[in-house]
């Protein structure tokens, strides 16, 4: 059975930071895009940033771009979202996803095949 394991939600002011982790098992997405969406109460999930796992080009959101950086780790098999600077309007659940097969670092959530269970970050004014 193939998982998306994440972990590293919470609560923490404005202007803090947070690491969201995300460990594939089941099997490896070693040739493929790893994206971080999230979607807040009452709106639709958003692109948050993407990295593919081969060659570890990225891409990000506007709403995040110098906040957060994605990364990911081949030993330990496990992607990473780092945000910094934390606001209140990034208060969701997020999503880790993987979309075998793709091209690039596709921001639609169309493209992602694979999601995990959300883990909640909480950002306090």
């Amino acid at each position: 059975q193939v998982q998306l394991v994440e972990s590293g939600g919470g609560l923490v002011q404005a202007g803090g930071s947070l690491r969201l982790s995300c460990a594939p098992s089941g099997r490896t997405f070693s040739r493929s895009p790893m994206g971080w969406f999230r979607q807040a109460p009452g709106k639709e999930r958003e692109f948050v940033a993407a990295i593919h796992w081969n060659d570890g080009s990225t891409n990000y959101a506007d709403s995040v771009k110098g906040r957060f950086t994605i990364s990911r780790d081949n030993v330990k098999n496990t992607v990473y979202l780092h945000m910094n600077s934390l606001k209140p309007e990034d208060t969701a659940v997020y999503y880790c996803a993987a979309a075998p097969g793709r091209i690039g670092v596709p921001s639609e959530s169309i493209k992602y095949s694979y999601w995990g269970q959300g883990t909640q970050v909480t950002i306090s004014s």
